[in-house]
C-alpha cells in the first residue's frame, strides 16, 4: 500500500483504500455508498463528525453518508439554501440587509431590515434569480483564509465583522459560490444544482423561505401559520432593539466591558415587566380564573417562570397554590410505552387525568383535598397528608408539558383557566444570515442542567434528545396557540454563560460516539461566543434553573 493511502471502512463493514485527498463525494460514488437509501446524500459522517461531501479525506475513517431524510441532512440543506437566498439578494439589493429570522413552518421568516414589506416583484426576482443559479449547478467550494482577507472580503456586513473581531485565529474558513464569501459555520452541500426544492413564500413585513423537511424530504408540506410564534418573535425583535443587541458580535463587544452587568439587569427586567403584565390579564378575570395552567417545551423555564409569577400574583393580592403535574403520574407498570417499548412519560396518558380533575372540582368546591405525591424511585403514587383547601384569593398554579391540552382538564369549565405558553425563542443571530436555533438553545440548557442536577452526562442528555423532540411536537406544539398569554424565556446574554459549563461537559462526548457530531457543531457554534461569568446571573433569573444557586427550591 502507498504510503499515500487511506483505510476506509462503510456502514456495511465493507472497507476500501483510497488515495489521500479524495473528496468524500467521491468515494461515497466509487463505492456505490449513495443508492443505500432512496433520498440524496447531503453531507458524510467521518469518524462522526459532519462534513461537506466536497471535504478531502487525509486520515483513516469511517464514512458514511448522511441522507437529506435525516435531522442532520435537511439542516446542511436549508443551511445551504439560506446563504444562496443571501448571495442572491445582496446581488439584486445591495443596500438593503437581509436578515434571516425564526423558524416558521419548515422554513425561515426574512425580511429587509427597516423595511415594512417585499414588494411581489422583488420577490420574484429573489426567486428567479435562487433558480438561476442552482440550475447553472455552481461549485460550493470551502477555503481557508487569512484573518486580514476575509476582514476585508466580509467588511460590509457589520454583523461579520464583529465576529470576526472577537475571533483571532490567523486562518478563517469560509464557504465561497463565486465572487461570494461567507463565514463556515457549517457543512454545506458541494453545488448549488442539489437545491432543487425551494419556495418563497410573502409573509408580512418580509417573506418566508420554504425547505423540505425531513419528515418529507420529497416536497415542500403545506404552510401552516403560528400567529403565537410570530407574535412572541415580534415582542423579542424589539426587546432586541431596546438592548442594541441582535447579533453574536454585538453581544461579544459588551462582553468585553463593564456594559454586561447592565445589559443582564435591563434583559431580566424585561423579563420581570412581561411576568407582570400577564399577572394582570390574570387578575382581570380573576372573578372567573380558578386555575393557571403552564406549558412549554423541554428546558423552557416552566418551573422558575411558575415560582416567579407566584411572587406577581402576591403583588396583585393572590395567594397562589402550586401543584405539580409529575405528582398524577400514573403508577409505573400503567404507564403508556412508545413505538420502541419503552415507558412513554409524556404520552397524556401517563398522567392520570380523572383523579387531577376529581380533586381540581373539589377545590373549586371548597373541599379538602388530600394531594398526592410521586415517588420516582418505586414508581409508584403515594399521599403522605399534604392536604389543601382552596380560600378566598387563592389561585391554583399547575405546571406540566400537558397544561394546553383541554383533555387534561376536560371536566373544568373554559373561563376558569387560563393558560400560558412558555418559549425559549432567542431572536439573537450568529450574523444577519445564520440565525441561532430555539432548539439549541433549549439543548444547551438541558445539557448543562442535566449534568448539574441529575447526574446525566451531556452523551445521555444528547441520545435522549431526539425522543423528547418527538415528545414535544406530538403533546405540545400542536396546542401552543390555544394558550392566553405567551412568556418568552429567552435571555440574549444566556449562550455567553451556559458556554462556561457546557464546554467541558460536550468535550467529554468522544468521536467513538454516535452522538459526536451534535457534540462538535455545539462546541463549533459556542466558539463564536465570548464568556460571560455566571456570577453576573440574578439569583432569581430563570437561568438560574439550569447553572445552580438558584433562590428558589426545586
Amino acid at each position: 500500500m502507498n504510503m499515500k493511502d487511506i483505510n476506509v471502512r462503510f456502514v456495511s463493514g465493507r472497507e476500501a483504500t483510497v488515495k489521500y485527498g479524495t473528496d468524500i463525494l467521491t468515494i461515497l460514488e466509487e463505492h456505490n455508498q449513495l443508492d443505500i437509501n432512496d433520498y440524496p446524500v447531503t453531507a458524510a459522517l467521518v469518524n462522526n463528525e459532519l462534513v461537506s461531501l466536497s471535504s478531502r479525506l487525509k486520515i483513516n475513517a469511517e464514512v458514511k453518508p448522511v441522507f437529506l431524510n435525516s435531522t442532520a441532512g435537511a439542516r446542511v440543506y436549508r443551511k445551504t439554501l439560506t446563504i444562496l437566498l443571501s448571495k442572491v439578494c445582496k446581488g439584486l439589493f445591495p443596500d438593503r440587509r437581509l436578515i434571516v429570522g425564526h423558524s416558521l413552518s419548515n422554513g425561515y421568516f426574512c425580511y429587509f431590515d427597516g423595511r415594512l414589506s417585499v414588494d411581489d416583484d422583488d420577490l420574484e426576482q429573489i426567486r428567479e434569480g435562487m433558480q438561476k443559479l442552482i440550475d447553472e449547478n455552481l461549485k460550493i467550494t470551502y477555503e481557508n483564509m487569512a484573518y486580514e482577507d476575509a476582514c476585508e472580503q466580509l467588511k460590509g456586513n457589520e454583523s461579520k465583522k464583529l465576529l470576526l473581531d472577537f475571533l483571532n485565529d490567523s486562518i478563517v474558513p469560509v464557504y465561497r459560490i463565486r465572487n461570494w464569501v461567507d463565514l463556515a459555520y457549517e457543512p454545506l452541500l458541494p453545488e448549488t444544482g442539489m437545491l432543487n426544492k425551494f419556495d418563497l413564500m410573502p409573509y408580512e413585513p418580509g417573506f418566508i423561505l420554504r425547505f423540505p423537511h425531513a419528515s418529507s424530504p420529497d416536497k415542500i408540506e403545506n404552510f401552516e401559520d403560528n400567529p403565537l410564534l410570530k407574535s412572541i418573535y415580534f415582542e423579542y425583535k424589539a426587546w432586541g432593539k431596546i438592548l442594541n443587541v441582535d447579533c453574536t458580535g454585538k453581544l461579544n463587544s459588551l462582553s468585553f466591558g463593564s456594559g454586561v452587568k447592565d445589559f443582564i439587569r435591563v434583559a431580566e427586567a424585561l423579563h420581570e415587566k412581561k411576568l407582570s403584565h400577564i399577572a394582570d390579564l390574570i387578575a382581570e378575570r380573576q372573578e372567573k380564573v380558578r386555575v393557571v395552567l403552564i406549558a412549554g417545551p423541554s428546558s423552557s423555564g416552566k418551573t422558575t417562570f411558575t415560582k416567579k409569577l407566584a411572587i406577581h400574583l402576591r403583588v396583585l393580592g393572590f395567594n397562589p397554590q402550586l401543584i405539580s403535574l409529575d405528582d398524577y403520574y400514573v403508577n409505573r407498570e400503567l404507564t403508556p410505552k412508545d413505538e420502541f417499548g419503552a415507558y412513554d412519560f409524556e404520552a397524556l396518558e401517563a398522567i392520570d387525568i380523572a383523579q387531577l380533575n376529581n380533586d381540581l372540582l373539589k377545590l373549586f368546591a371548597g373541599e379538602e383535598v388530600d394531594l398526592p405525591s410521586f415517588d420516582f424511585k418505586t414508581g409508584l403514587r403515594e399521599y403522605k397528608g399534604h392536604k389543601i383547601r382552596m380560600k378566598h384569593r387563592n389561585i391554583l398554579l399547575i405546571e406540566g408539558i400537558h397544561g394546553l391540552n383541554d383533555r387534561l382538564t376536560a371536566r373544568i369549565p373554559a373561563e376558569q383557566k387560563f393558560k400560558i405558553y412558555i418559549s425559549a425563542l432567542t431572536q439573537l443571530n450568529l450574523d444577519d444570515n445564520n440565525r441561532i436555533a430555539t432548539t439549541d438553545n433549549r439543548l444547551l440548557r438541558r445539557i448543562v442542567r442535566d449534568y448539574q442536577f441529575r447526574g446525566y452526562d451531556a452523551l445521555k442528555t444528547l441520545g435522549m434528545w431526539e425522543s423528547v423532540r418527538r415528545g414535544e411536537k406530538k403533546n405540545i406544539f400542536p396546542f401552543q396557540n390555544n394558550a392566553d398569554a405567551v412568556f418568552n424565556s429567552a435571555l440574549d446574554y444566556e449562550l455567553a454563560v451556559l458556554k462556561n459549563l457546557a464546554v467541558p461537559v460536550l468535550k467529554a462526548v468522544k468521536p467513538r460516539h454516535e452522538e459526536y457530531a451534535e457534540a462538535a457543531r455545539l462546541l463549533s457554534f459556542l466558539n463564536n461566543f465570548s464568556p460571560i461569568q455566571p456570577k453576573y446571573v440574578p439569583m432569581n433569573s430563570i437561568l438560574r434553573e439550569f447553572i445552580g444557586d438558584s433562590d428558589f427550591k426545586y
